[in-house]
């Protein structure tokens, strides 16, 4: 039978339903109210967009950033309806693919891999660092209602979801996002603006999202013995929401097939290291391996003796499990030796807590409290080999948290054992105490440190906020005074003056015209009214030859004087305090033909105080150190090391331009220092300043222990 084109038979179209079509309504529902939210947080963005890079251009340090961001800005207007379009377009496309058998063909957002590959560019691992923190955070904040969530798709749809598979979880939101800014034509700096504006405008409210779409599902009763997710608490959000439900999986559960995966990869290297951890007996000895659950419980007897952070002892975990099992070797007279995967699991620990207590942004004073994790991450990792794929684990998480609220922690701070070492200490000391196999309490620890830090972020950024307008005040003072002094100095170097007009224009008329700069500008009637009365007073000292000038002196006089009268009443001088620069005054004026007071010639500039000494000066425009400095950008944390000193850590809080002043706050939002371009280049010159690496700390351990195993399997 002969078909028409245009007509499709019924039996086929049975065959190839839309997709759409196998989708619940309910799930419809879904995908059309996350859309107009989404929707909403991208114009958003957009409207905010235009400000924000407006404001970098206008804060911009040369010609060629000012260019970058209003060709940035100009790009961004002419593609926002495409990029929109395409944003929406990636999100339909994925509710359709629950539908069909599309999955696992889509491209997820790269994270940090375990090796930095050769040759990598510096663009992309900025973007994949900046990417694994805004994943990071909605995880900390937003996990337990996305969990839910995904959880309820997966019963919608009869099968098991992952989070990275849910169309509105954080992974896809971030792929279509990259997806629909292919378009447009700017660099990395943008790139991450754009990013920190999506996570602020869009991601900032996936409570909302998830919260919405879980009353959906739960009003058609998928699901609803879920527990609900607690309200945020009022007053800012808590970069954490993990409570004792979020559990990880436990001894008898499979474990995450990504995870073992993972694992596996590793373990093809680790076998590089395998055999340093056996019992020292003869070779004659027979072999026999332990089960996982008696290594846990060799473990949970070392937990209890893992020694006190200021007790000087080097516990080298491999080495007492290596004397612990020649004990058990000797009482069963066999030799009873660690499972190889096992062992490759206790090997990776010990690397990457060998990392992390060599690493420079860890402050050594917390080195040791970090260390005595060793044994509990190591039975967690025995338990579950996910700890080493999934950047969300609450364990993996827990570390990470604690290295970032530890980095801004500086010595010069005074006592060591401040409320945040107090806090960590007690994290560790839970961990040794209580974990014995169930590892909720991961889950439990990382919400309640989340609370803690957070109210620390939240009012540090107050203290910043402060900090940075105090600064911003005190540089516009010091530019209008640097100002106030080159008016005076052109208009007195070289001139032979009355030491009292010179003392006077310098001790208080300067007063007159900074407080004219300050509050009126120097366009202002007020600061030219200054200019003018501070002229015609030299012009009155000056010497004169002839009657005209005097006569014009006399018609000039009381108009001057009242000037001068108005001037420092109005920048608060006691009238008294000036009664007898006045009597002076009109001494000179009588004795203007006669010689009077002995005159000075002024050679020395005027100066208010002197400021920062510019160090630049003697270092080229293109000097690696310095090129360095003027890559800084406000939030980085740098450690300064000069000789004989106790370290100094502080966080970039403002670069205040054009004085190319760097202002540096503690962990508290105080300052600290402040220095300029050049300093700062010859610090890092000498060695006596170093900027500290601020990604994620497992996740850079994890990184380095992959790269030097597998140097260490390419020398062999």
């Amino acid at each position: 039978m002969h078909n028409d084109g245009k007509v499709v038979p019924i039996n086929k179209a049975q065959t190839t339903p839309s997709p759409l079509a196998r989708l619940p309504v309910v799930l419809l529902q879904v995908r059309d109210k996350a859309a107009q939210q989404l929707q909403q947080g991208l114009q958003e963005l957009f409207d905010n967009a235009d400000d924000t890079l407006f404001e970098m251009a206008d804060k911009a340090l040369n010609n060629v950033d000012h260019h970058i961001f209003f060709e940035a800005m100009r790009d961004l207007r002419l593609k926002r309806k495409n990029f929109e379009r395409v944003f929406m377009g990636q999100l339909f496309e994925a509710f359709a693919n629950l539908g069909g058998a599309g999955r696992g063909e889509r491209q997820l957002v790269p994270v940090v891999s375990y090796d930095k590959v050769p040759g990598i560019l510096r663009e992309d691992l900025e973007k994949a660092l900046a990417l694994e923190a805004m994943l990071g955070r909605v995880q900390h904040r937003d996990g337990l209602a996305l969990g839910q969530l995904t959880t309820r798709l997966g019963a919608l749809l009869g099968r098991s979801m992952d989070d990275c598979e849910n169309p509105l979880g954080p992974a896809l939101l971030c792929e279509f996002f990259l997806r629909a800014g292919r378009s447009l034509g700017v660099e990395i700096r943008v790139k991450l603006v754009m990013l920190k504006l999506f996570e602020k405008y869009v991601l900032s409210d996936a409570d909302h999202l998830y919260g919405e779409a879980n009353q959906l599902l739960v009003a058609t009763g998928v699901l609803p013995e879920l527990k609900a997710v607690p309200a945020r608490r009022s007053g800012g959000r808590v970069p954490c929401k993990h409570t004792r439900e979020a559990r990880l999986p436990s001894a008898d559960q499979p474990v995450d097939e990504n995870g073992e995966h993972a694992f596996s990869t590793l373990r093809a290297l680790l076998g590089a290291v395998r055999g340093s951890v056996a019992p020292t007996l003869e070779a004659s000895a027979e072999p026999q391996p332990i089960a996982t659950r008696d290594l846990l419980r060799l473990l949970s007897h070392l937990q209890q003796y893992v020694p006190e952070p200021d007790v000087e002892d080097d516990f080298d975990l491999r080495n007492q499990l290596k004397q612990l099992l020649t004990r058990v070797s000797v009482k069963s007279g066999k030799s009873r030796v660690v499972e190889e995967a096992d062992e490759d699991v206790i090997n990776l620990v010990a690397l990457l807590f060998e990392f992390i207590l060599n690493d420079h942004a860890v402050p050594d004073a917390f080195k040791a409290l970090i260390a005595r994790l060793q044994i509990p991450m190591l039975k967690l990792a025995v338990l579950d080999k996910s700890l080493f794929s999934r950047a969300g684990h609450p364990a993996r998480r827990l570390l990470n948290e604690i290295a970032g609220a530890a980095i801004g922690w500086s010595p010069a701070e005074g006592n060591p054992r401040d409320s945040l070492y107090l806090r960590i200490e007690q994290v560790v000391q839970r961990l040794l105490n209580d974990f014995a196999e169930d590892p909720a309490i991961f889950s439990e620890l990382l919400s309640e440190f989340c609370a803690f830090t957070a109210d620390e972020r939240r009012h540090s950024a107050l203290l910043e906020q402060h900090t940075r307008d105090t600064e911003e005040a005190r540089l516009r003072n010091e530019a209008a005074r640097q100002r106030v002094a080159d008016v005076l100095n052109r208009r007195l170097l070289g001139k032979v003056l009355p030491r009292s007009v010179v003392q006077f224009v310098q001790q208080a008329w300067s007063q007159v015209l900074l407080l004219a700069s300050l509050k009126h500008g120097e366009q202002s009637v007020q600061w030219q009214a200054g200019l003018r009365t501070l002229d015609e007073l030299i012009w009155s000292v000056g010497l004169h030859d002839d009657t005209e000038a005097g006569r014009h002196l006399l018609e000039q006089l009381p108009a001057l004087l009242k000037a001068l009268r108005d001037g420092m009443s109005g920048a608060g001088f006691d009238p008294f305090s000036t009664r007898e620069f006045f009597v002076r005054l009109q001494a000179l004026h009588v004795q203007a033909f006669e010689g009077g007071e002995r005159l000075i010639e002024v050679q020395e500039p005027f100066v208010f105080d002197p400021g920062l000494p510019d160090a630049a000066q003697d270092l080229a425009a293109d000097d690696p150190d310095l090129l360095k400095v003027r890559q800084l950008r406000v939030g980085v944390w740098l450690e300064f090391l000069e000789p004989e000193k106790t370290a100094l850590r502080g966080k970039l809080n403002a670069i205040m331009a054009p004085a190319d002043r760097y202002v540096f706050v503690n962990r508290a939002g105080l300052k600290v220092l402040e220095r300029s371009a050049g300093q700062l280049a010859l610090a890092f010159k000498r060695g006596a300043l170093r900027i500290l690496d601020e990604a994620l700390l497992f996740e850079r351990a994890l990184a380095t222990v992959a790269g030097n195993l597998r140097q260490l399997n390419r020398g062999k």
